[in-house]
């Protein structure tokens, strides 16, 4: 077995899915920027998270309707001026 090949610098953190408001304690080598107090009163390392198994549609059985940075405006906007497009405005 290989020595040495483990971060050395777990820690505690708290892992937060801004989408649904969910928290939780893990163990994480993650930079962080930001803490939070916890339930327990200690303050820990926060871990953002857009998306986990507690707002994923695959884990939850509901279909979540995400659009980040205007992805569907952009295409629209794309296909709009291809030949694919519907001439109703002429």
């Amino acid at each position: 077995m290989k020595k040495d090949i483990h971060p050395k610098s777990y820690r505690t953190v708290v892992f937060k899915d801004f989408s649904c408001d969910e928290a939780w304690l893990g163990r994480s080598t993650a930079p962080t920027k930001d803490s939070i107090t916890w339930e327990d009163g200690n303050e820990y390392p926060l871990v953002k998270l857009e998306i986990s198994s507690a707002s994923h549609p695959f884990f939850t059985g509901k279909m979540k309707f995400v659009d980040t940075a205007g992805r569907i405006d952009k295409f629209n906007k794309r296909f709009s001026k291809s030949k694919f497009a519907k001439a109703d405005e002429e």
